[in-house]
């Protein structure tokens, strides 16, 4: 075994052998022979573990887990959203990446909001929609991957839109700050605020609308979304509301399976999807980091807090500059994944200065609220997914009689016509929603954390935590983070848990911080699961920033005679 995996399985060990007493984790691992669903909901992992229980693959848990979510949570991810996902197959050692971002209505256009007198692209209504992607990614991971019948994976989701659920803590909350914009919708105020209420802690939520429409996908696949009556409810919703949503943009739709873009961190390798997602900015930023070192810092130090923080902002800003659908305009991949331009961008920080001012490089000339859940299968393979509405409850726009959000990726269109995200018909728009993944020899991490432009720097610094700072993926997780939610500019949000020395280190070079609660919102909740090759055990770990669990698939031992694992 090399010294690197070695490191990471001690720290794994050490606790368990007489530091848990000291420790600062809120949570521990979880650690089984056989399969583990981790997402952002006890009820959604449950459903997912049992479906692994059934002899499902990790696919057939993904789905059957984000689509409880799309019921319990659903301010976060719905029907009415966009799947991005990763798979890891054990048996073949290969990765796969599925893109199941939808694309804009064909009659949407810079001159289409212009006839309506609109100057700036629409944040939320029917104007901000784009296709859903999720059902179609799916079917699309199912029938690749799957196992059990497509029907009995939308069972759990069924049951729980039928028969209720009772609210949890984090989840009111977010759907409390809500309540002007359920309020605005008729359809969203009939269903979302029952009784005309946000529905408090523990109190039983039903939506019978959506178990129907779930109830069709089961039946019928994902044609009943795009060709079906669900089609025909979102064309009707549409057309009531004024929108360019067509028949031909839902049925003409498909998602794309794509090859991961990659960069080698410290000798560990680490996984995004490709443009048009963000996930470019957590390889960069890594690279950056990957010039310092790191691994002689303290996680908790000033210097280690300093660098990663200029770093974001280095990768950010070209992150703005330069991401759009690759269908549509050349985005340099490989000059912004270049070792050597990440040298230029590192030479530019200052040790002692915050910069507040960074512009984005030339990468050619050197060649809201969202869920994220992730499952492994006690053969070791690993799904790493992310499924959003993009901000809460989407656009806004529940479709008649389905009980679903329309999601409003469109709100990211840029208008500027020289920009690669600029708004063009059937054309994906700039994604914030990343799944990530990470490996070294028998080690393999599927990873992702929430949250808007939070997700790429969270995937850096948690991929710093492992393999600079020796932490298990638990520590990893937990450990403090900040945040920048915007491009540019010294302010940043960060934890209270960071030492008070290191923050004032921090303001006196010139960082403007919001310190924010131990566990906050800000940095985002995350998933992670990590399978040893080696020795076939699997580890599950949930973040506390949210109302989830890591939790493993039951072991055979009702079951007379039942296969040993």
């Amino acid at each position: 075994m090399n010294r690197g995996i070695g490191l990471v399985l001690m720290v794994f060990i050490a606790e368990a052998q007489g530091l848990g007493e000291d420790r600062w984790q809120a949570r521990s691992m979880v650690i089984t022979r056989r399969g583990i669903v981790a997402t952002s909901h006890t009820l959604a992992s449950q459903a997912g573990a049992q479906v692994l229980a059934r002899g499902g693959s990790a696919v057939d848990a993904a789905i059957a887990a984000n689509a409880v979510l799309t019921v319990v949570e659903p301010m976060s991810c719905g029907i009415g959203g966009d799947l991005f996902g990763i798979y890891w197959d054990a048996k073949t050692k290969t990765l796969t990446g599925l893109n199941a971002s939808g694309w804009s209505p064909k009659k949407l256009s810079i001159e289409y909001l212009k006839g309506r007198g609109i100057p700036s692209m629409p944040q939320l209504g029917i104007l901000s929609v784009t296709v859903p992607g999720c059902v179609n990614g799916w079917e699309k991971l199912h029938k690749r991957f799957g196992r059990l019948p497509w029907n009995d994976l939308l069972k759990p989701a069924v049951y729980y839109a039928s028969e209720g659920f009772p609210v949890t803590e984090l989840i009111q909350g977010y759907w409390d700050g809500s309540k002007a914009k359920l309020a605005s919708d008729h359809n969203a105020r009939r269903i979302f605020l029952p009784d005309g209420a946000v529905p408090k802690v523990g109190q039983i939520f039903r939506n019978p609308e959506l178990a129907q429409a779930l109830r069709l996908i089961g039946e019928q696949g994902a044609v009943a979304f795009y060709r079906g009556p669900i089609a025909e409810a979102i064309l009707r919703t549409a057309d009531v509301l004024g929108g360019p949503l067509e028949a031909g943009d839902l049925s003409e739709f498909d998602s794309e399976w794509v090859t991961p873009i990659s960069t080698d961190y410290r000798g560990w390798k680490v996984y995004e999807l490709p443009p048009n997602g963000q996930g470019i900015a957590a390889l960069q930023m890594l690279n950056i980091m990957e010039r310092f070192p790191l691994p002689d810092m303290k996680h908790s130090s000033p210097e280690a807090h300093h660098l990663k923080i200029e770093a974001q902002k280095l990768a950010y800003q070209d992150l703005r500059k330069y991401i759009g659908d690759p269908r549509f305009a050349q985005i340099p991949v490989e000059g912004l994944l270049s070792k050597k331009y990440a040298a230029e961008r590192a030479a530019l920080i200052d040790a002692e200065s915050a910069r507040c001012d960074v512009a984005p490089g030339n990468p050619t000339a050197t060649a809201g609220d969202t869920i994220y859940m992730t499952a492994v299968d006690k053969d070791g393979n690993i799904v790493s997914l992310i499924q959003s509405l993009y901000m809460g409850f989407g656009s806004g726009v529940v479709v008649h009689k389905m009980g679903f959000h329309l999601q409003n990726r469109g709100a990211l269109f840029d208008l500027d016509e020289t920009h690669p995200n600029v708004l063009a018909p059937r054309k994906r728009p700039f994604h914030t929603i990343i799944p990530g993944f990470l490996e070294k020899g028998s080690l393999h991490i599927g990873f992702g954390i929430m949250g808007g432009l939070n997700q790429a720097q969270a995937h850096a610094q948690f991929v710093s935590n492992v393999v600079d700072h020796g932490m298990n993926i638990q520590q990893a997780l937990e450990a403090p983070r900040f945040t920048k939610m915007n491009f540019g500019g010294c302010d940043v949000v960060i934890e209270n848990r960071v030492p008070a020395e290191t923050l004032e280190v921090l303001m006196q070079k010139g960082h403007r911080l919001e310190v924010r609660g131990p566990f906050t919102q800000a940095v985002g909740g995350g998933q992670v699961v990590l399978h040893d090759s080696e020795s076939g055990v699997n580890y599950g770990a949930s973040s506390p920033r949210k109302d989830g669990a890591a939790v493993p698939e039951p072991d055979p031992y009702f079951f007379e005679g039942a296969k040993k694992p």
